[in-house]
């Protein structure tokens, strides 16, 4: 894998990054025409693949905006179970002229082989397959349970209309963010919900941030993977734009996640944890 002059170095917490070619565009202008007849400018979302690595074993090809690659990669091989310590993470190696991501670690993983062998196609757009680490661990999971109001969730989806600066512009896209309260933290799009998570997961984990007392919003469709990623981020609300699927409603139940779904405006469904939320603005 090369690397080109440019290529930039940074450190977060002792780990070494590098990125080739840092700007990749996220839209791009094209001619459409309406339904009069008349051509328009307009912009579309860009994909592009990129091939993750773990120690040079490649792992999986995703297609994303490749907007932040690193925490991606990082998010991706932590949720599927292919790294679990932070320590021992050496570099990440992102090269857009091959499309490619690599993680070095010192991390010893014995099982990579049947993991990658345990591999289940999911319903997730953008991604759309997990490995045999995905379910590990969910035992072990202990969510806080949370307090919230029902004025906080219309103030938060009142100030999420200020982001989804991709969606606006070109569509086609998903967007993630994490929350506190009615202040959105963190804000991630990208071809798929899965990807956006993945990078909002690979930021928290690095940053060593905690979710116990966050909110995680999708644009997205609540499936089983999804209430499963939220989990390991450790963060005890989900609040979607979109439906909820009967198998993330069963694991937000075992796994004591408030699910909330079809959230737009003043309008949201509780599908589980209704007790723990505050009905203060049922009449305004």
């Amino acid at each position: 894998m090369t690397q080109s002059v440019s290529a930039t170095s940074l450190q977060r917490n002792a780990i070494k990054f590098v990125k080739t070619n840092t700007q990749v565009p996220l839209t791009i202008a094209v001619k459409a025409i309406n339904e009069q007849g008349q051509i328009v400018d307009k912009f579309v979302a860009c994909e592009r693949p990129l091939t993750v690595y773990l120690n040079w074993r490649p792992i999986v090809t995703l297609m994303t905006l490749g907007a932040k690659p690193e925490s991606l990669t990082i998010g991706y091989l932590k949720n599927q179970g292919f790294i679990s310590e932070l320590s021992l993470l050496e570099s990440v190696i992102v090269d857009w002229e091959v499309s490619s991501a690599a993680v070095i670690t010192q991390e010893i993983s014995e099982d990579i082989e049947q993991k990658l062998a345990e591999k289940t196609v999911t319903s997730g757009c953008g991604q759309g397959t997990v490995y045999g680490g995905f379910l590990q661990g969910l035992d072990e999971i202990d969510l806080p349970t949370p307090s919230l109001k029902q004025s906080t969730i219309y103030a938060l989806l009142g100030n999420i209309n200020a982001y989804n600066e991709t969606y606006k512009n070109a569509g086609a896209v998903h967007g993630c963010g994490i929350c506190q309260d009615e202040q959105i933290l963190a804000f991630v799009e990208d071809v798929g919900r899965h990807n956006a998570v993945d990078t909002l997961a690979g930021d928290m984990w690095l940053d060593q941030q905690s979710g116990h007392d966050k909110i995680f919003y999708t644009t997205g469709r609540l499936t089983s993977e999804m209430v499963i990623k939220v989990a390991k981020m450790g963060i005890p609300v989900l609040l979607s734009r979109s439906g909820v699927t009967q198998m993330g409603l069963d694991l937000a139940k075992q796994m004591g996640i408030t699910l909330i779904a079809r959230a737009k405006g003043r309008h949201f469904l509780v599908y589980h944890g209704s007790e723990t939320i505050e009905f203060d603005a049922t009449k305004d």
